[in-house]
C-alpha cells in the first residue's frame, strides 16, 4: 500500500502526507502546528505516528513548525546539510540532536519500508531538492519550487505512477498581479518556479514512462487559478497526441486536505 495525500500546497505553506502500511511520513511543515494537527485529524492519523519529516529546502513556507511540530511529537526530521545550515536557530534549536538526521542528494535512505531518494531542483535556496520515493516496485516523486525542468529532474521522475508537480503561475496573470517587478522576474526565473503550460509539458513527457496520475501543487493564488493550472495542463497533453483519460490530473487544494491517491 502507498498512499498520498496533499494536506497544504501552495505558495502560502505546504505540507504533504505520503503512507504506506508501516510508514507515515511528511515532507514539509510550512503551516501551523494546529493545521497540520487538524488535517491528520481528517485521515484519521495521529501525529504521535508520523515516522519522520523530509525538509526539501529551508523557505518558510516549508519550515513555518518544523520544529515546534519534531520537539512536540519527538519526530525526525531529514534534511541536507546545505538546508541544516540555512534553517532559522529558531527552528533548528527546537529538534533535539537524535531528531536531525542528514541526507545527501542522488543517495538513497530508509525511512521504515519506504526508500527515498533526494534528487537536486533549480530554485534559490541553499540546496533545494524533489524526492522519489519507492515501495519495492511501486515509485511516486515530489518535485515542487523548481524553476526550470533539467534532464537529471526528468531521468528522475521518469516511472514515477504518481507525481506531485509545481503548477505555480500563469504568465499573463503574473504579468497582470500585484506582485512587485522584481519577484515576477524570480517567480520566473530559472530558479523560481514552474509555470502551467511547463508542468503541462513535463507531464507529457513522462506519459510514456508509465505515468498514471499526478496532482498539480503549489499554486500562487496571486498568480494561478485551480481550473486554470488543470485546463493549461491539459490543453499540452491533447497537444502531444494523447487522449484527456490517459492520466488521471487534480490539482491541491491550497487549504485543506486532498483526497487520498492510491499508488500502485
Amino acid at each position: 500500500m502507498l498512499n498520498f495525500c496533499s494536506l497544504y500546497s501552495s505558495s502560502t505553506g505546504n505540507c504533504l502526507f505520503v503512507q504506506s502500511n508501516n510508514t507515515n511520513l511528511l515532507i514539509d511543515a510550512g503551516v501551523s502546528v494546529r493545521k497540520i494537527e487538524n488535517a491528520l485529524s481528517e485521515l484519521s492519523v495521529l501525529p504521535n505516528n508520523i515516522s519522520a519529516i523530509l525538509l526539501t529546502h529551508e523557505h518558510s513556507d516549508h519550515v513555518q513548525s518544523i520544529g515546534n511540530l519534531s520537539k512536540k511529537y519527538n519526530i525526525p526530521v531529514f534534511a541536507n546539510k546545505e538546508t541544516w545550515l540555512a534553517l532559522s536557530k529558531e527552528q533548528k534549536d527546537k529538534i533535539s540532536e537524535n531528531n536531525q538526521k542528514n541526507f545527501l542528494i542522488d543517495e538513497k535512505f530508509e525511512v521504515g519500508d519506504l526508500e527515498i531518494l533526494p534528487f537536486s531542483v533549480p530554485h534559490d535556496a541553499a540546496n533545494p531538492c524533489g524526492f522519489n520515493v519507492f515501495q519495492g516496485a511501486t515509485k511516486m516523486s515530489i518535485a515542487t519550487d523548481l524553476g526550470h525542468v533539467t534532464n537529471n529532474i526528468l531521468n528522475k521522475l521518469e516511472g514515477s505512477s504518481f507525481i506531485l508537480l509545481e503548477s505555480n503561475y500563469e504568465p499573463e496573470v503574473l504579468r497582470y498581479s500585484r506582485y512587485p517587478y522584481v519577484l515576477k522576474k524570480r517567480i520566473d526565473g530559472p530558479n523560481g518556479h514552474l509555470s502551467n503550460i511547463i508542468a503541462g509539458k513535463t507531464i507529457s513527457s513522462l506519459i510514456p514512462s508509465g505515468l498514471q496520475s499526478v496532482m498539480l501543487g503549489h499554486l500562487s493564488k496571486e498568480s494561478n487559478f485551480p481550473g486554470l493550472a488543470y485546463k493549461t495542463v491539459m490543453e499540452q497533453i491533447v497537444k502531444n497526441n494523447f487522449p484527456e483519460n490517459i492520466i488521471n490530473l487534480n490539482v491541491a487544494n491550497r487549504t485543506a486536505p486532498s483526497h487520498f491517491i492510491n499508488i500502485q
